[in-house]
């Protein structure tokens, strides 16, 4: 029977009504409300979503060819990103951030990167990870002390991985002794995005390497502590203006107080928040791929061979509406995912879903824009080939593909069929 509605049987001799009936009750008004598509904003996204918009296409798109070039994100950029507000969106207004949700940060996310996405990350770093940190796991103390600071001037970056301990994120080597009222900690990181810009970093630490996982601990470390240094910044394929760093650990005194949520925590505050930070760079992906397919689909309108636009050929069209096709299912996948965490229900399964797919999505559409290209396509005086270098690095950081698919197989292999 169906919850809701009401079987009525035939009476004997009623010839009228010779099988049960299923009749749709009357329902009050608003239980008759159907559920918002996924693309459905409301005023306050709509108004959001187009001054980033407009803000990508106006500010950062004159700066992104001399911005990769040159390796180095512009300082002004990110004065402007905070006096948007862009850097503490989910920082409670109480702290001077703009108390938004996380779906506005996903917004402003995509945005950027459909125009640079250099510019993506800087912010996706700053919000899915950083600053979630800190609100999930900071006493209130620490919030009073750096939530301010992060909606205000100061670029966060999350340090975990090692030279040793890459999708093995948890045989990191560096450690963390504690000295009277600090701790000393020894050790490097590697490939820390933003790590040239930032002032704060959420660093990962073992206090007892017998313990395994268990021993993991979270340090807020300030970039002049003593004994921390940054060190090489990487020459990247891709994402080339956002640094990515080396740092360096050497007897760096950390305040007992600078301990992130508490000691031995350190494993579950990093997967927690690592699962928050790959809607990023779903929406992250996303972008990517909706720029490249812009610049590809005004392309073939353009672009004349046998008398006529390419686009008037079918087999560019079609490549055209496969790659809109991959892109809507990317977006709604990263849509979801985002009001799944707002809404405060499980979304470890989602957020590695539309990592994987995403990634995958905005390689082969970044691709397929050079092919329509063509030989154009293969040199950096358009703008096509910055897309596809800046799509490969999805499918690696922040959990590679392989690591999603591992953590895809296990939540769906042990579901309740």
């Amino acid at each position: 029977m169906f919850p809701g509605y009401r079987l009525f049987l035939p009476l004997a001799g009623e010839g009228a009504r010779a099988t049960p009936v299923l009749e749709f009750p009357v329902m009050p008004e608003t239980a008759l409300q159907v559920p918002s598509p996924l693309t459905t904003f409301t005023e306050d996204e709509i108004l959001f979503r187009d001054n980033i918009r407009q803000f990508a296409l106006e500010k950062v798109r004159p700066l992104v060819k001399e911005m990769d070039e040159k390796g180095v994100f512009e300082k002004d950029l990110i004065h402007q990103f905070f006096q948007l507000g862009l850097m503490g969106i989910e920082v409670p207004e109480q702290y001077g951030g703009s108390g938004a949700k996380f779906f506005e940060a996903i917004l402003a996310v995509e945005e950027l990167s459909r125009v640079d996405a250099s510019a993506g990350v800087v912010v996706d770093v700053q919000n899915t990870l950083v600053n979630n940190a800190l609100l999930r796991w900071a006493t209130e103390e620490q919030k009073k002390r750096y939530l301010p600071r992060m909606a205000a001037d100061t670029c966060g970056a999350y340090a975990l991985s090692e030279a040793g301990s890459g999708s093995d994120a948890f045989a990191l080597q560096t450690k963390a002794d504690l000295k009277g009222s600090d701790y000393v900690l020894n050790g490097r990181k590697l490939w820390i995005t933003n790590g040239k810009e930032a002032g704060l970093f959420v660093l990962f630490a073992t206090v007892d390497a017998a313990a395994g996982y268990k021993g993991i601990t979270a340090f807020l470390i300030e970039k002049d502590f003593p004994g921390f240094t940054v060190g090489k910044k990487e020459d990247k394929l891709g994402i080339r203006a956002s640094s990515t760093c080396e740092l360096i650990l050497e007897d760096c005194q950390v305040p007992k107080s600078n301990v992130l949520g508490e000691a031995g925590k350190g494993y579950k505050i990093a997967i927690e928040t690592l699962n928050e930070g790959r809607i990023g760079i779903g929406a992250q992906m996303a972008g990517v791929a909706r720029g490249a397919w812009e610049y590809a689909a005004k392309y073939a309108q353009e672009r004349k061979q046998f008398g006529k636009s390419i686009a008037d050929f079918q087999g560019i069209q079609f490549q055209i509406a496969q790659m809109a096709t991959e892109i809507e299912a990317a977006r709604l996948m990263v849509y979801n995912a985002a009001r799944m965490k707002d809404a405060g229900v499980p979304f470890v399964k989602e957020a590695a879903m539309t990592k994987l797919f995403c990634s995958q999505v905005a390689e082969r559409v970044t691709s397929l824009a050079i092919e329509i290209y063509g030989g154009y396509g293969f040199t950096r005086d358009y703008p096509v080939e910055k897309y596809w270098r800046d799509a490969k690095i999805g499918k690696i950081y922040e959990g590679t593909s392989n690591m999603q698919l591992a953590t895809i197989a296990k939540l769906v292999l042990s579901a309740k069929q």
